[in-house]
Parts: C-alpha cells; sequence; structure tokens
C-alpha cells in the first residue's frame, strides 16, 4: 500500500517542478524529481513491449539517456529484466553481476554505472514500461528513499498515461513528432526490403551488428540510412 503522505509529499514536489519554464512532459518532471529526491545521479522512463517496440519517454541527462540507448541496442538489461517479469530489479554492486545480462554490463559499467534500481511501471493488468534508476557509486538505497523511489514510480505510470493524453509538452506523446528510436525502425523496413526478409529478422540483425561492433544500435541505423553501410553487410 502506497503511504498517503509520501505520495503526497511527492506529487507536490513534481507539480511544483512542473512549473518552471523548463517543463517537457510529466514524465520528464518525475525523472528530474527522482533525481533530486532519491539520490540518484540518472533516472529514465522508456515505454516497452514484450515485442521489440520500445520508447524512451524521458531522461534526465545523456548520461541515462545513454544507459537506456545500451539496453535497447543489448536486448538486455535491468529495465528489460523489470519488464519481463513484472516485478522490481535492484543491484546494488554491478560490478559483481556476473553475466545478467551480457550485452549491457560491460558497456555500462565502462561508462560510470556502479548500480542500478529499475522499477516496472503497471496500469491495471496492462504493463507500460519502466522507471530505471542509475547511480555512479555502489550501495543499496536507503529505506526511506527506496519506498520514494516506489512512489515515484507510481506516478511515472500516471505521468505516461496523462502525456499521452494530453500530448502536450511529451514528444514521444505526439503523433506528429518521430520519436527517439524511430530511425532503428525505418533502418530494419529499408533493410527488410532490400535482403527480403522479415522487419524482425532485419532488426536482429542491426542488432547483431550493434553488438558486435560496440556501436549503438541508434548509431548502426543512423549509418545504414545515410548509406556509411552497406546492406550486404546484413548478409547470412
Amino acid at each position: 500500500m502506497v503511504d498517503g503522505r509520501r505520495y503526497q509529499r511527492l506529487w507536490r514536489l513534481v507539480t511544483a517542478r512542473a512549473r518552471g519554464r523548463d517543463f517537457s512532459g510529466w514524465a520528464g518532471v518525475v525523472c528530474v524529481v527522482a533525481v533530486e529526491d532519491v539520490g540518484v545521479d540518472g533516472a529514465a522512463i522508456s515505454l516497452r513491449s514484450s515485442g521489440r517496440a520500445q520508447e524512451l519517454a524521458a531522461a534526465s541527462g545523456s548520461w541515462a539517456r545513454g544507459l537506456e540507448e545500451l539496453q535497447y541496442s543489448a536486448g538486455d538489461g535491468p529495465g528489460v529484466e523489470a519488464f519481463t517479469t513484472a516485478r522490481p530489479v535492484f543491484v546494488t554492486e554491478l560490478d559483481r553481476a556476473g553475466q545478467r545480462w551480457p550485452g549491457f554490463l560491460d558497456t555500462a559499467t565502462g561508462l560510470g554505472l556502479a548500480a542500478v534500481f529499475s522499477f516496472p511501471l503497471q496500469a491495471g493488468a496492462v504493463r507500460l514500461g519502466t522507471l530505471d534508476l542509475y547511480r555512479r557509486e555502489p550501495g543499496a538505497l536507503p529505506a526511506d528513499r527506496l519506498a520514494d523511489a516506489a512512489v515515484l514510480a507510481d506516478l511515472a505510470t500516471g505521468a505516461l498515461l496523462i502525456d499521452a493524453a494530453s500530448g502536450e509538452g511529451a514528444s514521444w506523446a505526439q503523433a506528429d513528432l518521430p520519436g527517439h528510436y524511430d530511425d532503428v525502425n525505418v533502418a530494419a523496413g529499408m533493410l527488410a526490403t532490400a535482403l527480403r526478409i522479415s522487419v524482425d529478422d532485419a532488426f536482429l540483425r542491426l542488432r547483431a551488428r550493434a553488438f558486435s561492433s560496440g556501436e549503438p544500435l541508434l548509431g548502426i541505423a543512423r549509418s545504414v540510412l545515410d548509406r556509411r553501410l552497406r546492406l550486404d553487410l546484413f548478409l547470412d
């Protein structure tokens, strides 16, 4: 059960922050409050699905955005696991996670990630995505901060629904604006047409190329679109 006082306090922080000049949608405000209140170094909210579809709804900065993109490129990571299992994922010492997320771990630690806390976002029986909180220092969150993070995950779910309903201030929620990962979808379609394969197969080949080269999936897709990568490189 959500602590009513804690919920009201955090909701007041979110609404106060939303009155600033840099309002970019409620999801973005929740990320900012998560960094300020919980004591993490980065926060991001991503919409996810059981398939390959994913969209970055908000991130507190370039570091968190890069870690979300890394999960998208690798196809694994704490947010992917939290969404798949519908359970929070807490890793307080990333360098002891072994091979839990082989496509994510080495690069993430190289980017300075030491601990992560991922929360699934769910409205009724429908899973929407995840709130991922990133830290540069290892260690567990204090109990009160972890409780705040859980409430912010609940607020993040509401933020996604509000942004999607209003379409105001959140680029991912506006049908006439490109999504963060739209270049990947276009590149997969281009590759599928050229090689006469399914779009899902094309997406897997883009991801395999990203994994083998160490480049982000978004970068590989843009290289395909800009004709900087030959399509025959994706043949079996």
